[in-house]
């Protein structure tokens, strides 16, 4: 019997998530990463190690003399993974030339101005009337790549993120951090966090944890936000230590496992990016840095439309020189016939109270 009334009780919405699950596994989804930073910090080889694919086979390293005259470009690279029947269209903008110039004034404009071309062209394909296939190029995160070598955030590094930060999600990443020992990436990392809290720049935050998430969870949450920025080691080549093969480098002495902890965030930032936070970094680019775009863009609509009726009212309204003698002689007598009414009715009232008044004498009279 309580089987039969399970039966009868059960209605079928709890599969709606398996539903969900079956239709986004079969369209796929897109992820599209920018990196930034000067060149020789890595950030190639980074990229490789995080998706375990070879990206640059065809780039031409340029010589000196290119260098000088580089200024910042971009480079788009797109690739299909497949995982477990799950499909990821990868996008990764590169911005070479960035930071290479003597005069890295402008180097920003390359960045901003690509990410504005792209939700401007989403935009007008959402606005359009076939919005079942939108393309979704905009930019989900920037990785920012910052030099070992200083003690903290330089002036370009600054302006760029000034500028990016209300635009995209920023994550910044200490590049090439084998060169530098514990304490001074503890430092780095310190001097990093103080420069961006002193000049209001806003970077990517971490969602909250549910309360309903187990503990194993909420400890990796901490552990990746106890790590910003994340200091990083990239590699290539595999290397067997003590029977095992690692991804690492290999120095006179001792070898840099850049998957070990205690040599590299580079885990923390693999898993933040693609196992736990690729989701959440698409629903900010969507509802919080599109959202003001688009904001944006129809407040400026509605004034160039206002403007335009404004013009249209003033072009279309009638000069003096179009008006003929015939219309501005009746216009006069218009004019004259509404003071003379005006004129009457103050008579009127004039008439109607000084009646009043004498009717109130002869009433004292009697």
């Amino acid at each position: 019997m309580s089987g039969d009334k399970a039966d009868r009780d059960y209605i079928g919405f709890a599969t709606l998530p398996d539903q969900v699950h079956r239709k986004s596994v079969k369209k796929g989804f897109d992820f599209t990463l920018m990196v930034v930073g000067e060149s020789g910090l890595g950030k190639s080889t980074l990229i490789n190690s995080l998706f375990l694919e070879d990206l640059y086979k065809s780039r031409i390293v340029p010589d000196v003399d290119e260098k000088i005259q580089r200024t910042t470009t971009i480079e788009k690279k797109t690739m299909e993974i497949e995982e477990k029947g799950v499909k990821l269209r990868l996008t990764i903008i590169d911005t070479p030339g960035f930071g290479d110039a003597v005069n890295c004034e402008d180097s920003w404009k390359v960045c901003t101005n690509y990410i504005d071309e792209q939700f401007k062209q989403y935009f007008t394909d959402e606005s359009g009337l076939n919005r079942r296939n939108i393309q979704d190029n905009r930019v989900h995160c920037c990785l920012y790549f910052v030099p070992p070598w200083g003690h903290s955030l330089r002036q370009m590094d600054l302006e760029l993120m000034k500028r990016l930060h209300r635009k995209v999600n920023v994550v910044i990443v200490i590049a090439k951090a084998d060169t530098l020992t514990a304490p001074e990436i503890s430092k780095l990392k310190q001097n990093i966090l103080n420069d961006i809290r002193e000049n209001g720049i806003q970077m990517y935050e971490f969602p909250e944890c549910d309360s309903d998430e187990d503990e194993d969870f909420k400890q990796q949450d901490r552990e990746l936000k106890a790590s910003l920025p994340f200091a990083v080691v990239g590699s290539n080549s595999t290397l067997e230590v003590a029977g095992r093969k690692i991804r690492g480098r290999q120095y006179p002495w001792g070898v840099v496992d850049i998957e070990n902890p205690k040599h590299s965030d580079f885990i923390k930032l693999r898993t933040m990016l693609i196992s736990t936070h690729m989701q959440d970094l698409k629903d900010v680019t969507e509802d919080v840095h599109y959202e003001n775009f688009r904001a944006q863009c129809i407040s400026q609509i509605s004034q160039h439309a206002l403007r335009e009726r404004g013009k249209l009212k003033r072009d279309s309204a009638p000069s003096d020189s179009d008006i003929s003698e015939t219309d501005r002689l009746l216009l006069q007598k218009d004019e004259e016939i509404r003071r003379m009414q005006s004129m009457l009715s103050q008579m009127q009232e004039k008439l109607k109270a000084s009646g009043q008044d004498k009717k109130h004498d002869s009433i004292i009279d009697v």
